[in-house]
């Protein structure tokens, strides 16, 4: 009984430190990634997926608060940024064969805008969705600071829009390569459009992981695929709400 409390005022002085929960995050990833590496990188135990099943049970099991968790982690956060910068490296190395195929990819990041948008919409409204929840779920594949602002601006909860962004992520990233191999599409720029249109930043981190090309279409299609979702999403939502 009194080491489970002085445990328990360890965890307590150690949760006040923010480098606590970096910390944190960096182990689960590792850990995350370790264990997918071990599997032979199986889909399923994509280290994404893993490392937020590991802090959440984690979180859960402690009673910390997501702001104090995020507090600590914030640091990663805001790597986002550079990272992000960081992707015009393996646009340039392919700028070449980008500009050839300007036309069939701006026709891409259009229709996927458009499809992933109307569909998510349409669906969701069929099942009996809320208005605001409709709203924050039409820009569920775009980057989660641009869906976020998407969101916002149109009404809807911008915090259940970063939820169903990661969602979106976690799942395209797991079981995109696979449906895309189903369906017989090996070329890897159209896999690095696909993953980048419907599963933004994780899908790109994961395209990388098939092949530099597949990575840099990925990237590509994530920052346009932002960009046309400003355009296309509040037509979309018109449409669906008529006018």
């Amino acid at each position: 009984m009194e080491s489970d409390r002085a445990l328990g005022d360890i965890w307590v002085y150690l949760s006040t430190s923010p480098l606590l929960h970096l910390t944190l995050t960096v182990l689960a990833y590792l850990a995350a990634d370790w264990l997918f590496q071990r599997s032979g990188r199986k889909a399923l135990l994509n280290p994404v997926l893993l490392a937020i099943l590991m802090l959440v049970t984690l979180l859960t099991l402690t009673g910390t608060r997501y702001e104090t968790y995020f507090a600590g982690a914030q640091f990663v956060h805001f790597m986002l940024g550079p990272a992000t910068v960081a992707l015009a490296i393996p646009l340039y190395r392919h700028l070449d064969l980008i500009r050839r195929l300007w036309l069939p990819i701006l026709v891409s990041i259009v229709t996927g805008a458009t499809v992933s948008a109307t569909s998510a919409v349409l669906i969701a409204q069929w099942l009996g969705a809320s208005r605001q929840t409709l709203i924050s779920l039409a820009p569920k594949s775009v980057t989660a600071p641009v869906a976020m602002g998407i969101t916002e601006k149109v009404g809807g909860l911008p915090s259940l829009t970063a939820a169903l962004v990661v969602l979106t992520g976690v799942l395209g990233a797991v079981i995109g390569p696979a449906v895309l191999a189903l369906v017989r599409v090996r070329d890897d720029r159209a896999r690095g459009l696909a993953l980048g249109v419907t599963s933004h930043g994780i899908g790109t981190a994961r395209a990388f992981q098939i092949s530099s090309l597949t990575g840099a279409f990925s990237a590509l299609a994530m920052g346009l695929m932002a960009l046309a979702s400003a355009f296309v999403l509040p037509a979309v939502l018109r449409w669906v709400f008529g006018g």
